[in-house]
């Protein structure tokens, strides 16, 4: 089998388990069920290793072809394509900051069905960007020591091996990569978000854990290399948007084909004939699928100038040209996302709100989803660079 044909059956594979995985959506947020055999079934079929270079045995997955997948699994349950989100960010991070001895490790880690989550996220309380977990060098050892806690670490529950990114002692910034089963490191099932809510997005606390040197990749200080590395999350968090609000549309037109019924004053007796639901579900339509096509122009933006990016030999301005790109797909996608999942009860009216059916799950998650990163940012750093030509600011966020 040839690249192109590996390539092709995972993202088919993808949307087989999809299918499958939207069978128990409702239920599994109705009764907080992790999707622990769901993720189990990603990590068999290669789905968590796609993006593994070929020259370690890997697929290398182009990013339009990954983005179709996380459409699929958003479209089925964004809390499954949710908890291997940050998976995905941290296997290109290996890509672009681990040793040619880490990535050898750690990539065949993935091919073997590992699931490298991250335990990054910090509450707040002070400076912007601040890292308050550090780790600190043993006197005289090659070993260094990790102490704090990490919030908000999607998919914790489900994985086999963490990321953090920590502030070393010496003053810089690293990436740490640890099996979950280390000394010193535990996991609190503490995520209760009203959406979004099976994302095992729980609490990292590391006491004393003992860190190896070739355990943690050094960074560059925050905001001075740009690399496709937001673009990457970002479009990513764009899929899940996109699927939420397909998922939304769809469910709103079988209804109204199906199950809804017309109110006296269309004067219709299907709801399908009734010119204001066919407007509402027109509505949805463009709002989803406008969403999509951003989100394939995006993707095609960032396939173009991976080669180079990876290389480090991608400018300031390609990278910045697709960060814009990928932050218009994030733009439409959030407003479909949120505009559909809510837009579905002009569809069905009180008949859909029955607990039965769980179709508000569509807009909690979307809510809780599209809180991740503020998107009036992303419209302010697109107009700066339409109006001024200005680069976005280097973050992960944009």
């Amino acid at each position: 089998m040839n690249q192109q044909e590996r390539s092709t059956e995972l993202v088919s594979a993808a949307h087989r388990l999809a299918a499958e995985f939207a069978q128990g959506a409702a239920r599994r947020d109705a009764q907080r069920e992790l999707a622990h055999a769901e993720i189990q079934a990603l990590a068999r079929h290669g789905i968590l290793a796609a993006r593994v270079p070929r020259e370690f045995g890997g697929i290398d997955l182009s990013i339009a072809q990954l983005c179709e997948i996380y459409v699929a699994l958003g479209q089925a349950d964004p809390n499954i394509a949710q908890a291997i989100q940050p998976h995905a960010c941290g296997v290109e991070k290996i890509r672009l900051y681990g040793s040619p001895q880490q990535q050898q490790r750690y990539f065949a880690l993935l091919l073997e069905g590992a699931m490298i989550t991250n335990a990054s996220a910090e509450k707040g309380g002070g400076t912007v960007g601040e890292i308050s977990v550090v780790l600190r060098r043993q006197a005289a050892s090659d070993t260094w020591i990790l102490d704090g806690d990490k919030h908000y670490c999607t998919g914790s529950l489900f994985s086999s091996h963490f990321y953090s990114l920590v502030r070393r002692d010496d003053g810089g910034r690293s990436i740490v990569l640890l099996p979950r089963d280390r000394a010193g490191v535990s996991i609190l099932d503490d995520w209760d978000g009203m959406g979004q809510r099976t994302t095992a997005s729980g609490t990292v606390r590391f006491d004393q854990v003992q860190v190896a040197d070739d355990e943690h990749m050094p960074l560059p200080a925050a905001g001075t290399l740009r690399t496709h590395e937001g673009a990457f999350a970002q479009i990513l968090h764009a899929a899940i948007d996109v699927g939420i609000a397909l998922a939304a549309f769809e469910d709103a037109a079988r209804y109204g084909r199906e199950r809804a019924r017309p109110v006296p004053e269309a004067g219709v007796s299907r709801a399908s004939d009734d010119p204001y639901i066919q407007h509402a579900v027109g509505e949805m339509a463009v709002l989803a699928h406008g969403a999509q096509a951003l989100l394939e122009r995006a993707a095609r933006a960032l396939d173009g100038v991976l080669p180079q990016a990876l290389n480090g030999q991608a400018t300031e301005e390609a990278l910045g040209r697709v960060s814009i790109a990928v932050a218009e797909a994030k733009m439409a996608a959030n407003d479909a996302a949120l505009r559909t999942s809510e837009m579905l009860y002009r569809v069905g009216g009180a008949s859909l709100t029955v607990r039965g059916l769980n179709l508000d799950r569509h807009w909690r998650n979307a809510r809780t989803h599209t809180t991740h990163d503020p998107v009036a940012y992303k419209a302010k750093a697109v107009g700066d660079y339409y109006l001024n030509g200005k680069l976005p600011p280097i973050t992960t966020k944009i």
